[in-house]
């Protein structure tokens, strides 16, 4: 049971509390470049994923093999040889994808959210616990990259995954698919979530007894709620 709630963590932890863009803030060239649309954000978010999983499984499975002198260069070549399969795929199957995502899908070898799972997790964790770190990981900077892409597409184009928004379609605010509109949606996105991750619980308050007829904190007063009760 204990090993379950373990790598339920695992799995949840990279969505919000340590999602790699908006809270441990990596990967942000990707972030800024790619999502003038939110297709270009699911595509790369997607992409990063599969490299992300296959390296951290392959790096855990031979962490003890790996002599700790050449670590860093064999799980470069580990991540790149993802990363071309990556580019393999996606130019024969969703060419128009590859086109948009351009030099930033192979990018991908140098992304600090990949190379830091590696070093911070992979190799010092077991196939099945690495496996779940990668994909919580991939979903939360999945999401966080479709968020982003759909804010500035809407506002910045007017449109939604080739769907017309009425009204913004025909007044679009064309500053939000440049780089300042990114950087913008970017710290609203990322102050929205902070205030949503540290959001605290109301505090209960105690005035004595003396009565709650008129105080206007007598919502969180613990004796005005067991005098509703009654």
């Amino acid at each position: 049971m204990a090993e379950k709630k373990t790598l339920a963590q695992e799995l949840t932890k990279g969505i919000i509390k340590e999602n790699p863009t908006l809270v441990m803030l990596l990967g942000m060239c990707p972030t800024l470049a790619v999502t003038t649309q939110a297709m270009n954000g699911i595509g790369m978010g997607l992409a990063t994923t599969f490299v992300l999983l296959g390296s951290n499984i392959v790096i855990s499975a031979l962490r003890k093999v790996i002599p700790d002198k050449v670590r860093i260069p064999a799980f470069i070549v580990i991540i790149a040889s993802f990363v071309t399969l990556i580019g393999f795929l996606l130019e024969g199957f969703v060419p128009s994808l590859y086109a948009s995502l351009g030099i930033y899908l192979t990018l991908i070898t140098v992304n600090c959210i990949i190379f830091g799972r590696a070093e911070m997790f992979a190799s010092k964790n077991g196939v099945i616990a690495s496996a779940f770190d990668a994909i919580g990981m991939g979903i939360g900077f999945t999401l966080a990259l479709f968020a982003m892409g759909s804010v500035r597409e809407i506002i910045g184009a007017g449109q939604w995954m080739g769907m017309d928004i009425p009204v913004i379609h025909n007044n679009p605010m064309l500053l939000f698919i440049m780089p300042a509109g990114g950087f913008f949606t970017l710290g609203m996105i990322i102050a929205a979530v902070n205030k949503f991750a540290n959001r605290k619980p109301p505090v209960e308050i105690s005035c004595g007894g003396e009565g709650c007829e008129g105080c206007p904190m007598a919502g969180n007063c613990k004796e005005g709620k067991e005098e509703k009760s009654e």
